[in-house]
């Protein structure tokens, strides 16, 4: 059984991931914005305890809007594909290219599902149906694969999300705690306990997850490694597009600091780092003396 036919199945499923993350994050900001932290903002009297009530809505905000930003931008950025010129070039070349063939663009391989030639680090999506420039994974939770194009995008969704779900974690936890004691005193409606409850717990699970996918990604980011590439290095010999810590960091994120903390490139990035294109990557040889 050909278990790959069913992965077009996961693109429905994505579009009910969407409405899963807008319905966390209305959770979320009922819970922290609007039954917890707005009342203490605007019915305390003590200036301290208001200012870090508008500290901390002012903070959950910007983490929304940039979490947000970050989502829908990896959400509809397409990750790259294998352009029509690209193809046309190479089969004047040849119409039998196969896997391994070196041109001027470097090391070719061949999709047989596509039957085409692709460019280095590009793989084939089961569920996109198509080859993927510097694929890394299809992602259900954005309904689009991670490749070259918003890889970048991706990485920013989970650090806003990471600090957003901390914020929420942080701040609920006295509440949380008071929890048991409202619910026997019942000081509280059940609707507020019940959102209050469930927040707190989401927010913990995705605190722990996102933390763990984090740690990994920056690793492979560390090291210029696709998850679909960590199965193909080899143990001994070090990765040929590895070009040092502070480049492959460029790789993905751009030169100017600046954007790195933006869903978007610099012209000036887009035009002079190749690897950004998802067609040509600079490798150790290349920089080497």
């Amino acid at each position: 059984m050909n278990l790959f036919r069913f992965c077009s199945g996961l693109k429905v499923l994505g579009y009910f991931v969407i409405l899963l993350v807008i319905t966390f994050v209305a959770v979320s900001y009922y819970a922290v914005v609007v039954n917890t932290w707005w009342p203490i903002l605007i019915e305390n009297n003590h200036k301290a305890l208001s200012a870090l009530a508008c500290l901390i809505i002012f903070v959950f905000h910007f983490l929304l809007i940039m979490l947000l930003w970050s989502y829908f931008t990896a959400v509809f950025t397409d990750p790259g594909s294998v352009p029509e010129h690209f193809r046309r070039e190479l089969v004047v070349v040849g119409d039998s290219l196969e896997a391994g063939t070196s041109t001027e663009q470097g090391a070719l391989g061949y999709c047989p599902k596509c039957r085409n030639v692709k460019p280095p680090r590009c793989h084939h999506c089961s569920v996109c149906q198509r080859c993927v420039l510097k694929m890394d994974h299809h992602c259900v939770w954005i309904v689009n694969c991670v490749g070259a194009r918003n890889y970048k995008f991706f990485l920013l969704f989970l650090l806003y999300t990471f600090l957003e779900t901390l914020l929420d974690v942080v701040v609920l936890l006295p509440s949380f705690i008071e929890f048991f004691s409202q619910a026997i005193k019942r000081s509280s409606s059940p609707s507020q306990l019940a959102s209050l409850v469930l927040a707190f717990v989401l927010n913990l699970a995705f605190v722990l997850s996102l933390l763990c996918f984090i740690v990994m990604h920056l690793s492979l980011v560390s090291t210029n490694t696709t998850s679909v590439e960590v199965h193909e290095k080899s143990g001994d010999v070090r990765w040929k597009y590895d070009l040092g810590k502070r480049k492959n960091f460029e790789q993905v994120f751009g030169k100017k600091k600046a954007f790195w903390l933006l869903p978007l490139y610099s012209k000036d990035d887009l035009h002079n780092i190749t690897s950004l294109q998802g067609l040509e990557f600079p490798t150790r040889s290349d920089i080497d003396p």
